[in-house]
This record gives C-alpha cells, sequence and structure tokens, in this order.
C-alpha cells in the first residue's frame, strides 16, 4: 500500500459531522457517510484503488448494532502504518443542552430513537447519554472537537488545520476560552487563568487581545502571569512525555480566562510558541475565531 490518507469522522448525532464531512470533501478527499464498522478495512483498500490516496469516512450511532467493533476495526488499520497509511480519528461533540437544542431546531429525530415518549425532551436527554456510553471507548482513541459553542465555519477551518499535522508525532492543540461561554467539553486539561490582572480594565487595551502587543507588553510585566505560565510549562514538561510514550495522538490544552480575548489568548500563544519546536502544535482562540467569522462579509 502506498501512501493513503484517512480521516474517519465520528461522535455525537448533531454536533456537526456533515459540517466536516464538507470541509473534506472541499479539501479534495473522496467521502463516505455511515460505513458499517466491519466494512472499515475492505473499504479502505478498495477505495485507495480506486478513488486514490485520500479518504474521509463517518461512522456513528446509525450504526449502533455493530459499533463496538469499530475499536478493533481501528487497530487493524493502525497495524497498516508501516504500509504507508496515515489515519486520523476526529470525534466531534457537544454538550447535551446544545444537542437537545439542535434536535429541537431542526426536529429531526435521534437514530436511536424508538418511540416518541409523553416527555420528549427527557427522552431525548436519556438517548443523548446513553449514544455517549456507547461512543465512549471510541472518544479515548481519537482527537475531540467541542463544537458546543462554534460555528460551522470554524468546525471547517478545526479540521483543515488539523489534516496539516503530522501522524506520526503527538499533536498538542492550545485552545483560549472564556469561562462564561462553558468550559469546552474537549480539553484534556483546563487551566483557570482568571485570578490574573486584566487588560480589560484598561479602557485602551479593552478592545484588542492577547494577540496584540500592547496587551503582552502588559501581562509580561506582571509577575503572576510569569509565574503561571511557568507553572503550566512545567506540569507539561513532566506529563507530555508521559503521554507520548502511552500513544496519544492529541493532547487537548485549555486557557481560560473570563471573556476568551485577554490573559487566555496571550498565554496559549506564549505556550504554543514555546513547544512548537518539539511537539506539532495547533493554536485554537474559541471566542476570537467565533466573532472573527460573524465579522467575515457573506458576499
Amino acid at each position: 500500500m502506498t501512501d493513503l490518507e484517512i480521516v474517519l469522522i465520528t461522535g455525537m448525532s448533531g454536533s456537526g459531522k456533515s459540517v466536516a464531512l464538507h470541509a473534506l470533501e472541499d479539501a479534495g478527499y473522496y467521502c463516505v457517510d455511515n460505513l458499517p464498522p466491519e466494512l472499515l478495512e475492505d473499504f479502505v483498500r478498495l477505495q485507495h484503488v480506486h478513488h486514490g490516496n485520500r479518504v474521509a469516512i463517518a461512522i456513528d450511532a446509525r450504526s449502533a448494532t455493530s459499533l463496538p467493533n469499530l475499536p478493533r476495526e481501528l487497530e487493524k488499520l493502525q497495524r497498516l502504518k508501516a504500509s504507508g497509511l496515515h489515519l486520523h480519528v476526529v470525534f466531534l461533540d457537544a454538550s447535551t443542552s446544545t444537542l437537545v437544542r439542535r434536535f429541537s431546531e431542526t426536529r429531526r429525530r435521534h437514530p436511536l430513537s424508538q418511540s416518541e415518549g409523553p416527555d420528549g425532551r427527557q427522552d431525548l436527554v436519556q438517548i443523548i447519554e446513553r449514544e455517549r456510553e456507547l461512543l465512549g471507548d471510541i472518544r479515548e482513541h481519537a482527537h475531540v472537537i467541542d463544537t458546543s459553542n462554534i460555528r460551522g465555519a470554524q468546525l471547517q477551518s478545526y479540521i483543515k488545520a488539523l489534516l496539516k499535522a503530522p501522524t506520526n508525532q503527538m499533536t498538542l492543540v492550545f485552545q483560549s476560552f472564556g469561562f462564561k461561554h462553558g468550559i469546552p467539553v474537549d480539553a484534556d486539561y483546563v487551566f483557570d487563568v482568571r485570578m490574573l490582572p486584566n487588560p480589560y480594565y484598561d479602557a485602551e487595551l479593552r478592545p484588542l487581545s492577547g494577540k496584540d502587543e500592547p496587551v503582552q507588553n502588559f501581562l509580561r510585566q506582571q509577575p503572576d502571569v510569569g509565574a503561571m505560565q511557568t507553572h503550566i510549562a512545567q506540569f507539561l514538561d513532566h506529563w507530555l512525555p508521559v503521554l507520548n510514550a502511552n500513544h496519544r495522538s492529541y493532547v487537548t490544552v485549555a486557557v481560560g480566562c473570563t471573556g476568551g480575548q485577554h490573559r487566555s489568548v496571550y498565554l496559549v500563544e506564549q505556550l504554543a510558541l514555546r513547544y512548537q519546536a518539539q511537539w506539532s502544535t495547533l493554536r485554537r482562540h474559541r471566542e476570537m475565531d467565533s466573532r472573527a467569522l460573524a465579522q467575515t462579509p457573506t458576499h
């Protein structure tokens, strides 16, 4: 087998898998939706012959009866790495309240739903929690993206950036966020920096972000900011090699302040700079990315 890149999209129903597949299709991948897990290995070999070396596959709760087979099928594909196969497993997730709202807005039935009960919302919550249990083992082997508070275009850009990361080493994702918008469910580690001096209270710095030099200069002058950066780095310096030795493919480190604009953005930028020479590194700024997309003209 010559070089073959496989992207497996899985995750919670209503979390944005169709958006992710569209992004992959636009990027030149041959895409197939709702493939039964037991056909995965044969399908990969067949598609490599007929459709080139870039394939994207969506597998989710619609194949509920055979989902327990998926981890074993993924192990079979992992053994083909030496033959030139590169595998990305992406798990799309969202908070239960977000998923309930999305199903209510679209009026679509959940794929695990058997019948309509007297309390439709409560039934849906229970179904979603059952789906989480069903997909739990798969989630542990994937890069998780929380779509609760991001737009479709934002998810597409995250998917495309992820595909540029090499598959032969662990990838670090540093993500800033605002606590007032919720903690990202895709984070492996969350660091709270709300106790640090806040540039928001300086009228000249308020409209700027942690990427702007005046804000960076302000935060560099704060001893507690430097101490926090050092402590986070000390934690990561100790545990990243352990995670890598445990064959982790992705680690997401989330740094949160109140609004996700100044302190968390600054620290994510600094940490990414520190580790980019040693690890494959991605940066995400959840709140800033969302605002930037909202301000982008649609015409």
